[in-house]
């Protein structure tokens, strides 16, 4: 997170907090759940940690254990990631009281649409600032929809019938939620040394990913990958 990347667009609250939000931070990446705990925590005003899930598995447990109020959710994850996440604790019965928030570094339209048509009450991206992070928590704790104005022109265009979803999830089904990753920086310009930096992997498996990736996709070279995802509006 930082200062004031990614400031999310919000709607008028629909019902009031009778205290701190309790939260489940889910994230793959040890660091970042670290780094968000230790922010939330200088909010105990606002909200309180009460459980972290790092797979579908684990999240699905701390989600079900606790039942809070709103579940920080990142969109991949091992084992199925985010939209599986929310689907089985659907499936186990939890109820409406518990919303999710989509928090990840993907801005991606098919992400974005994934998630959002599994129940998540909004998606914003990492570069959000801890403020906005923090209104977007309570927001959506109270039953709003929250969004940064260029996501909510992917949910807009996807229910409108602009992106053609089936497509998109047809090609992208090939990928590993990793490779994907991978795929959509790469696609941006990164260089590998940043690709492995962004996703704490080594530089050998960013070289291993991409070769997959181009495979899969019946690519030849990056700057095909970029033309690729240009189109598809994935990055």
């Amino acid at each position: 997170m930082t200062g004031a990347g990614d400031e999310a667009e919000m709607t008028q609250t629909t019902t009031e907090l009778d205290g701190p939000v309790s939260i489940v931070l889910v994230d793959d990446h040890e660091m970042f759940r670290s780094g968000v705990r230790a922010e939330m925590e200088r909010h105990r005003d606002r909200v309180t940690v009460v459980g972290e899930g790092q797979d579908v598995e684990t999240s699905v447990s701390a989600v079900m254990g606790s039942l809070p109020r709103v579940v920080l959710l990142d969109v991949h994850l091992p084992g199925g990631g985010g939209a599986e996440v929310i689907r089985r604790c659907e499936a186990a019965g939890l109820g409406s009281a518990t919303r999710f928030l989509a928090l990840s570094v993907s801005d991606a339209a098919e992400d974005v649409i994934t998630v959002i048509r599994a129940g998540a009450r909004g998606y914003v991206t990492k570069s959000i600032s801890s403020e906005d992070l923090l209104s977007a928590i309570e927001r959506v704790a109270t039953g709003d929809a929250v969004f940064s104005p260029r996501l909510a022109g992917f949910v807009l265009d996807a229910f409108s019938g602009s992106i053609e979803v089936a497509s998109i999830d047809e090609d992208l089904d090939r990928l590993s939620p990793r490779e994907r990753e991978v795929m959509r920086l790469i696609a941006r310009g990164y260089a590998y040394k940043e690709v492995a930096k962004e996703l704490f992997i080594s530089v050998k498996t960013v070289e291993t990913h991409v070769s997959n990736v181009l495979r899969k996709l019946q690519l030849s070279n990056r700057y095909e990958l970029t033309r690729w995802a240009t189109d598809r509006r994935l990055i």
